[in-house]
């Protein structure tokens, strides 16, 4: 490390992180990367790994591999001395403890999954946010059918186990519901032909439509398509607590359930809750128009852990990689003591698949829906990921599960 240049210590490895580390100008500065994964996980294609349409190594870059100019330590950031501009850091196995300084601080630690308070999540759900939970999902999937096959097993418990329940109706809930009725419809059929009858989805939704994000006439069409794919929608159905084999709405329904998935929303991590900055409502850190944190010439914060003041910009990926984009030329002009100006975010649209090979888009000037736009979107997708082997891989992945349909082994 140069003593000559300063040192940016950039936490996290999520799109705001990883678009930094890509776009740094390291002639300027030395960049450490410290986060607890050591690798990029391209998040969108994330539900389409939970049923094996795509394989997981197919989706994520090694961060060394990926930025090898930069240095990547694999460890938890557990506190922040901005007097002295340390950081405090738990590494793998957590008996690793050390300390390290920063000249530059950039927080996109991302965000944690937000249970609202309801009893009975944690223990009982199971998340969509990192690899790891589309493992234990594709896991507990093939447990709950190898478990209603089993002889002697009641119709009642059969039902039970293959009732799929999906808490949220935003893209990630959409998405992964819109994945289960593919692997059921193409899969399972033919690997359980005598389950099928008694496989079940539903989606439930806290507010009065899903994908509230997207245009009202996108949200109707994916509701009149589920209920063609029979996934049961339940809209402005809060859930009041979860218990190990059923799940209780605020309306009092019981739904007895073999899988719950929890996409419900998200919140801030453990660091940043510890912070003693100012935040928004939603605990994000507010910052300027160039993500410094007020008060703090030389920390900022991006991504979904922070956000400007008085702006509101979605939790997505297009954000988080405009903003690591921006902020890694912004650094380049501060170091060089040039003008930095304010970050502009610019929308390019949201885009979601829905089941049967149909998908939408939501463009600034278009609305598309069907299979038209499921071939833009996985277009789309596929240019955006981040290596060429990741395209070959989940190109390959693809024209694999077409052929030869998913893999149903439990590992």
């Amino acid at each position: 490390m140069s003593k000559s240049k300063p040192h940016v210590v950039v936490l996290g490895s999520g799109f705001a992180a990883f678009s930094l580390a890509k776009q740094a100008d390291l002639s300027l500065f030395d960049l450490t990367l410290v986060s607890p994964r050591n690798h990029f996980l391209f998040t969108p294609l994330l539900p389409s790994t939970t049923v094996g349409t795509i394989e997981f190594r197919s989706i994520i870059e090694p961060i060394r591999i990926a930025c090898p100019a930069a240095k990547f330590i694999q460890a938890v950031c557990k506190n922040i001395d901005l007097k002295k501009k340390t950081i405090r850091c738990e590494g793998s196995p957590p008996e690793t403890k050390f300390v390290l300084s920063y000249d530059i601080l950039v927080i996109a630690v991302g965000s944690s999954v937000n249970t609202y308070g309801v009893p009975g999540v944690r223990e009982h759900a199971l998340f969509l946010k990192d690899l790891s939970d589309a493992r234990k999902i594709r896991q507990r999937i093939i447990d709950c059918f190898e478990q209603a096959a089993q002889p002697n097993m009641s119709d009642e418990k059969q039902r039970q186990l293959l009732h799929f329940v999906v808490v949220g109706g935003g893209p990630t809930g959409v998405e992964f519901a819109a994945e289960m009725h593919d692997f059921l419809e193409e899969d399972i059929t033919k690997t359980y032909p005598g389950l099928s009858g008694k496989v079940s989805i539903v989606l439930l939704e806290a507010m009065e439509h899903i994908l509230n994000t997207f245009d009202a006439a996108l949200s109707e069409y994916t509701a009149r398509l589920f209920k063609r794919q029979n996934i049961q929608l339940r809209t402005a159905s809060p859930v009041k607590k979860i218990e190990a084999r059923k799940i209780y709405l605020k309306d009092g329904t019981a739904i007895p359930y073999g899988l719950v998935v929890w996409t419900a929303g998200v919140g801030p991590s453990d660091l940043v809750k510890s912070l003693p900055l100012p935040k928004d409502r939603s605990s994000r850190i507010l910052t300027d128009d160039s993500f410094r944190i007020p008060g703090y010439d030389d920390v900022f914060a991006m991504g979904d852990c922070a956000t400007p003041k008085g702006k509101n910009f979605p939790e997505t990926a297009q954000v988080a990689q405009q903003e690591g984009k921006y902020l890694a030329a912004a650094l380049a002009k501060k170091i060089k003591g040039k003008e930095v100006r304010p970050f502009h975010y610019r929308h390019y649209g949201m885009l979601a698949y829905v089941g049967s090979n149909r998908a939408l888009a939501d463009l600034a000037n278009i609305k598309g829906k069907g299979f038209s736009t499921w071939l833009f979107w996985r277009s789309a997708y596929l240019t955006r990921l981040v290596s060429f082997k990741n395209k070959v891989l989940v190109i390959f992945d693809w024209f694999k599960t077409f052929v030869f349909g998913r893999d149903i082994s439990r590992f």
